[in-house]
């Protein structure tokens, strides 16, 4: 299963999605195949397109799409939109999968009760504008969903030419500055940062 959260080039690439295993359930945002046309190449795969509030049993878990507040559309060609999507999957756990989002009033409203959260803390310039959560803000949400277990995520990543000369703290620095606010914002949440290809067992309390 992968899950497409909105049709930015660097959450929905065509040539990496074709990677994908045959057969691979991949959820995308409602619209998508009209604004992305290079959609039809994944006829190996099994493509649902999804909207806030739909529920899609994938094997042992039921993934349930909820808001997301960011621009949606395909940037920067055309102007079909598509909703912004975060994802919680529900089995053994409950975790939420942000994509990318800024912050909003009903957030632990629409979300519900989670277990783990991966919250976007960082992004791939060295500002973000609305509709993006960078520490502070992710240690806000974190202390607004209150889950158990997070992880910080989309940071350190995807390096505009040059930048990595001039401002490389824009880019490793997020993610040690979420553990620091949320400590304390939401100091009963453990907050577990890894390093590129690292893991984690996470026990959830019932």
């Amino acid at each position: 299963m992968a899950l497409v959260s909105h049709l930015h080039a660097d959450h929905l690439h065509v040539p990496s999605l074709m990677r994908l295993a045959p057969g691979t359930r991949l959820l995308v945002p409602r619209g998508a195949r009209r604004a992305v046309p290079g959609l039809r190449r994944l006829a190996h795969l099994r493509v649902s397109e999804v909207a806030p509030g739909d529920e899609i049993p994938v094997g042992d878990v039921v993934v349930r799409a909820v808001p997301a507040r960011h621009d949606g559309r395909r940037l920067p060609l055309g102007p079909h939109r598509a909703p912004a999507l975060g994802y919680v999957i529900a089995g053994e756990a409950r975790t939420y999968f942000a994509g990318d989002t800024g912050l909003f009033d009903t957030m632990a409203e629409e979300v519900g009760p989670v277990d783990v959260a991966l919250l976007p803390v960082g992004g791939w310039g060295p500002y973000l504008g609305e509709g993006h959560l960078d520490a502070g803000r992710a240690a806000e949400a974190l202390a607004q969903l209150a889950p158990c277990n997070a992880v910080p995520v989309h940071y350190g990543t995807y390096w505009p030419i040059g930048m990595d000369a001039v401002r490389p703290h824009e880019f490793h620095a997020p993610g040690d500055e979420f553990v620091r606010l949320a400590a304390r914002r939401a100091p009963g949440v453990a907050v577990h940062r890894l390093g590129h290809g690292e893991s984690v067992r996470l026990k959830v309390a019932r």
